[in-house]
């Protein structure tokens, strides 16, 4: 199973300044809560749940850093973006569809907002977009019945609530079913030939593909 997460590069928010209307900070980390999705990732695989875990964000080159430190962390491999203008989460969600196509993943893990901009909204219009279910605020996912199933943790003001796909409505039925693997057959010794002519005859009378 192929897990994508995808992270944002966000102002340090430990180390902020704000001075005539404009936000500076001297260096950018993971946004936290994506940081949070990403060792959720890892979790899943270390139970032997996921085979690959790509990272993907958005940005100019020195975004770099931050996958640098997500490929630290333990993600297999990362794309990176190029695009260095301030883009809205519908944009974002658009370009992070795109990858979904792209890499083809099985699940879409990624942090509930980004503390820059405290939006919430990027994951819910991917999933839109995508046609996918989605489960929100999420501390805990677990692959059931051969992963043909999930259930997710998320924690609300009255407790724990655990959800399932069936719960959700959501059919997730393997589709199809390998009926048997074997090793493809090994290849015959070739024949050589000594003249055009020689090859011609046996591709028409032997081959027949001629």
């Amino acid at each position: 199973m192929k897990i994508l997460v995808s992270f944002k590069s966000v102002p340090d928010p430990n180390d902020v300044a704000v001075a005539g209307g404009a936000v500076s900070t001297p260096k950018s980390v993971i946004n936290s809560f994506d940081e949070i999705a990403i060792e959720e990732a890892l979790r899943i695989r270390e139970r032997g749940e996921a085979t690959e875990i790509v990272g993907a964000t958005i940005g100019a080159p020195a975004v770099d850093e931050q996958i640098r430190a997500a490929l630290a962390m333990g993600v297999d491999r990362a794309v990176r973006i190029d695009d260095s203008r301030a883009l809205d989460p519908y944009a974002v969600s658009r370009i992070l569809g795109a990858m979904v196509k792209k890499e083809a993943p099985h699940v879409v893990i990624m942090g509930k907002q980004a503390v820059d901009d405290d939006s919430n909204q990027v994951g819910q219009m991917l999933a839109g977009l995508l046609g996918w279910p989605q489960a929100t605020f999420v501390s805990k996912i677990e692959f059931l019945d051969n992963k043909t199933r999930a259930r997710c943790t998320r924690e609300t003001d009255a407790g724990l609530e655990v959800l399932t796909c069936d719960q959700l409505g959501v059919t997730v039925r393997p589709l199809t079913t390998v009926l048997s693997i074997a090793r493809p057959p090994k290849r015959a010794a070739g024949t050589r030939v000594e003249s055009v002519e020689e090859l011609i005859t046996k591709l028409k009378q032997e081959a027949k593909v001629l």
